[in-house]
């Protein structure tokens, strides 16, 4: 319990008025932390605290480089940094010895300091000397930061951009066809063997898969054991919210991404419509941060992996990953989302990468400082591109084959885009050709309204025409429907394919213990919220059906 007569001992609150100490000690909070355990992790929300007992290390994580800011001990006061910008934490705090801790909510600590000017002081000094040690260590880090080395037009270099991008690495991409940015290529990276990969230790990487890189940034691309009670197929956001809700409630979990968590949702650069953000959140944002709660509960998450096949049990399922790794689940989720549908012209695959990209690519926005770009497709995604390219292009045209854009588009995101400069809606017009010789220099676009070809030039295009299942791996193991959308719940009566006596959990497959979420379900509403809610209901029945099976045998 807080008391005045411990206040009154403490740096911050010496000399204070009796009735000031009173009210602090009435609002706070009495902590105790254990060695090891976080207070606070970057991201999270945060209070007002002052160590009463032990020590606290303060690090954050710079470049995928932990680093160690401070170390606080008895009568250091902290957390007034985030609760006065209106922010969320920017440090790491995790108890070096047992601790014991003052807590104050942000209302009653932003109460507490109008009662006194002394008090004010202090904190507001405490602050200055918090910022210049955060500013110290970011400014620092860019030495340090890891560097790709690779060409524009570098189908290879853009992977791994774009991986590292997606995954929340910090990089720096020198290409040797920018006079500003070959300068600061070392020696010794010969052309032949780029794209190339300069890790801050010092170590090269000449032509890395993407799999490879994951491993020496850091990423898990290996599961750790070989049975689990959930495996997860797929990390946007149904799988995450599976594994958060999985992890959370006890169960040994594995969730398996190949490319990096966030899905298709990973690439929007703003989601305004998600509850609870009424400013918006880009998908990245919203990713990570569903990314770092599962791993706080115990969540593995593998990346650049995908199951290659589904190899139903009584009681167990063995999920293969590519390179023949095997898994045992007692239950799976298929949360693997959908794909970009390519864009149905001869040259299209030839251009990808050279001046066609599928999604929002975010990678290669500022290289659309100055251009005319386009994109295709009348969806969020689209929309939200659109916005996004519109900070960097001179112009940006948005192709939609519909008669109209409120056919597939939120509201909201068409009054944005009506009313930004630099952006153009066409509609009922269409792509039917692209022209270039090894790079992309124009497009023909087709207006149905007239009839008319129009000859465009342009090297940029963006491709977000809607999105397929990719669930051919699948085989017959689980029934989908024509379109390879997975069927679950009341879709298995119909086909009569449900082996059990017992009715189907509403998300569960013809395979019992395998259920379905997300974008990948039959009938799902493409939809982030949609996505999060199936992925979090589909725990809940994994835990019926798992109570169903009775306790595992050793």
């Amino acid at each position: 319990m807080i008391t005045t007569e411990l206040l009154r001992g403490l740096p911050l609150f010496e000399g204070l008025d009796e009735p000031v100490l009173h009210a602090a000690a009435l609002d706070a909070a009495d902590l105790q932390l254990s060695a090891g355990e976080y207070l606070v992790q970057e991201g999270d929300s945060v209070a007002f605290f002052v160590l009463l007992a032990g020590e606290l290390d303060v690090t954050k994580d710079v470049g995928g480089t932990l680093h160690h800011l401070d170390t606080y001990g008895p009568g250091d006061s902290f957390g007034e940094v985030p609760l006065l910008l209106g922010t969320v934490a920017t440090v790491n705090l995790q108890a070096r010895t047992d601790a014991r801790l003052m807590r104050l909510d942000g209302p009653e600590f932003l109460a507490l300091l109008t009662h006194s000017e002394v008090l004010q002081g202090r904190v507001l000094a405490n602050m200055a000397r918090r910022v210049g040690n955060l500013k110290r260590v970011t400014l620092s880090a860019p030495a340090n930061t890891l560097r790709v080395v690779g060409h524009a037009d570098d189908l290879h270099c853009f992977d791994l951009r774009d991986f590292l991008s997606r995954n929340q690495v910090m990089y720096r991409w020198l290409d040797p066809g920018a006079p500003a940015l070959a300068c600061d290529i070392p020696p010794g990276v010969e052309d032949g063997a780029l794209p190339a990969v300069l890790l801050p230790g010092g170590d090269m990487l000449r032509r890395p898969s993407v799999r490879e890189l994951a491993v020496r940034v850091g990423l898990q691309v290996d599961p750790h054991q070989e049975a689990y009670d959930v495996v997860i197929l797929g990390g946007g956001p149904a799988g995450l919210a599976a594994a958060v809700y999985g992890a959370s409630e006890g169960l040994c979990t594995l969730l398996v991404e190949k490319q990096a968590p966030g899905g298709q949702a990973g690439t929007s650069s703003r989601i305004e419509n998600y509850l609870g953000f009424p400013t918006g959140l880009s998908g990245a944002e919203l990713s990570a941060r569903a990314l770092r709660q599962a791993r706080r509960f115990g969540a593995e998450v593998v990346t650049t992996r995908e199951a290659t096949a589904l190899e139903p049990g009584r009681g167990e399922h063995t999920v293969v990953l590519d390179g023949d790794t095997r898994v045992v689940a007692r239950s799976v989720v298929l949360a693997m989302g959908v794909e970009w549908r390519k864009l149905p012209l001869p040259d299209a695959e030839r251009f990808v990468g050279r001046g066609v990209w599928y999604g929002a690519a975010r990678t290669e926005a500022p290289g659309t400082r100055g251009k005319d770009v386009y994109l295709i497709g009348g969806g969020n995604s689209a929309g939200q591109a659109a916005m996004f390219f519109a900070n960097y292009a001179r112009s940006v045209t948005l192709l939609i084959r519909a008669d109209h854009i409120e056919k597939d588009m939120s509201q909201y995101l068409i009054d944005q885009l009506r009313a930004r400069h630099g952006v153009r809606i066409c509609e009922r017009c269409e792509v039917t050709a692209l022209h270039g010789d090894t790079h992309l220099q124009g497009l023909t676009v087709h207006h149905r309204d007239t009839g008319e070809d129009e000859a465009l030039q342009t090297d940029s295009l963006f491709v977000l025409i809607g999105a397929d299942a990719r669930t051919e791996w699948l085989g017959n193991t689980v029934l989908r429907d024509e379109r390879g959308y997975v069927c679950s719940g009341l879709d298995l009566a119909p086909q009569n394919r449900w082996p059990l006596d017992r009715d189907p959990f509403l998300l569960e497959t013809s395979v019992p213990g395998v259920f379905v979420a997300g974008d990948v379900r039959r009938g799902s509403i493409k939809r982030v919220a949609s996505g999060v809610g199936e992925g979090s209901m589909s725990i809940a029945l994994v835990h019926q059906y798992l109570a169903l099976q009775g306790p595992q045998t050793a």
